[in-house]
């Protein structure tokens, strides 16, 4: 079964790359961009509405000063060979920029529709380090994404640069069919202000995506797995300095219930990071629920990472609470398999679910991992819950509370 839907988000992806590059021949009409002396965003949706293809010629950076709609759109080419910069006047972005409800984010742009390319070579460039520089002074600050698909089936982005977004790089909103191929992300300051929040993918409320070949240097979670995300396979990525590959957080808000289910991420380098892979699900009073269901972390190679395997059913829920009020995302048919690296402390697993059987059959296998220094010396911890799998016996006997 596992394998079945592992082939299955394999062989769409194939299809639909296929499928939007025969798209991409057969166009009608081209638009061809160059660079004006104040925004951009004007001419760049007028030819997205009435152009099959739209270039912008490498040399040329587009100055986008004023937020780009772009949803609603079928048979579209984006070829980026150039650069897409966005301004960063933070007062006119942070009232200005479309609103993402879920964890009150926003956006530059909305992308969407059906049978959408982007691809080109060229590069999407946040402008983030006058928001990294802001929000160090002002933690409230709502910072855009650069780039959303938002409410899009069938969509191709490849061979893009992604460069100093505000805050995440990519959310993927209500879509289907979306696949992500050779992307390179690299989020720098170059003050002393951190780049918060800059993940490389969130995929929400969305089914069949492909998130493949692709180098990512940021500072949150390479890849995360928001609520309602299905048939997910992420493969082949190098990943540094993030907070790891992640299912969630999960139940979150009260009276919501979340759904992770059928996801697949395998062949990951994790470098200087807080995580490897990871899932967390809200625990305490008041809180949503849900089910997170079939994911498979596979053939991983940590290095220098602080917790390579992590479960944590408690996630920002004091223990006392947790013993209380359990969490109510139940998490089932895990597979972490052929986990290796080494951490950048002993202890390099650490499974700790809810009390009440809020997690089972949770397989660990094929893991070699080894802590800093000569000796090498690892810990594994684990709580409520029985592990399976030939790497279970070196939990010891996983505690109760």
């Amino acid at each position: 079964m596992r394998l079945h839907i592992l082939l299955s988000v394999l062989v769409y992806s194939a299809v639909l790359e296929a499928n939007v590059l025969k798209s991409k021949r057969v166009t009608e009409a081209s638009c061809e961009l160059t660079a004006s002396s104040s925004d951009d965003a004007p001419q760049f949706l007028a030819a997205a509405a009435s152009c099959d293809t739209v270039i912008i010629p490498a040399g040329t950076t587009l100055n986008i000063e004023t937020r780009l709609d772009m949803t609603g759109l079928s048979n579209l080419n984006i070829d980026l060979q150039g650069t897409i910069r966005f301004n960063p006047d933070i007062d006119y972005w942070s009232g200005n920029g479309f609103p993402i409800t879920f964890q009150d984010q926003i956006t530059f742009w909305l992308l969407g529709g059906e049978n959408i390319v982007l691809s080109g070579g060229g590069t999407l460039d946040g402008a983030g380090q006058a928001w990294y520089d802001a929000f160090a002074s002002n933690s409230s600050l709502l910072r855009p994404i650069i780039l959303t698909l938002n409410e899009a089936t069938n969509v191709l982005v490849e061979n893009i640069q992604m460069i100093n977004s505000p805050e995440w790089f990519n959310l993927v909103n209500e879509c289907q069919n979306v696949t992500f191929n050779n992307i390179t992300i690299t989020a720098k300051s170059t003050s002393d202000n951190f780049i918060s929040n800059t993940d490389g993918w969130d995929i929400y409320r969305s089914d069949m995506v492909t998130i493949k070949n692709s180098v990512i240097n940021n500072g949150d979670d390479c890849v995360s797995f928001k609520p309602n995300s299905t048939n997910i396979l992420v493969s082949d990525l190098n990943c540094n300095g993030s907070h790891g590959i992640s299912v969630g957080s999960l139940g979150q808000f009260s009276g919501v219930f979340d759904i992770v289910q059928n996801v697949t991420a395998i062949n990951i380098q994790m470098a200087n990071a807080e995580n490897g892979a990871r899932i967390k699900a809200f625990a305490g009073d008041d809180v949503g629920s849900g089910t997170v269901q079939n994911i498979t972390f596979q053939n991983f190679v940590v290095s220098n990472v602080d917790s390579p395997v992590v479960i944590d059913q408690c996630y920002e829920t004091s223990a006392d609470d947790c013993e209380e009020f359990p969490s109510n995302v139940f998490i089932q048919d895990i597979f972490f398999n052929n986990i290796s690296g080494t951490g950048s402390g002993s202890q390099v697993a650490s499974l700790d679910c809810s009390p009440g059987s809020r997690c089972t059959d949770i397989n660990v296998n094929g893991f070699d991992l080894s802590g800093p220094g000569s000796d090498g010396k690892t810990t594994y911890e684990c709580q409520n819950v029985v592990l399976t799998g030939n790497a279970a016996s070196l939990f010891g006997t996983c505690t109760t509370t």
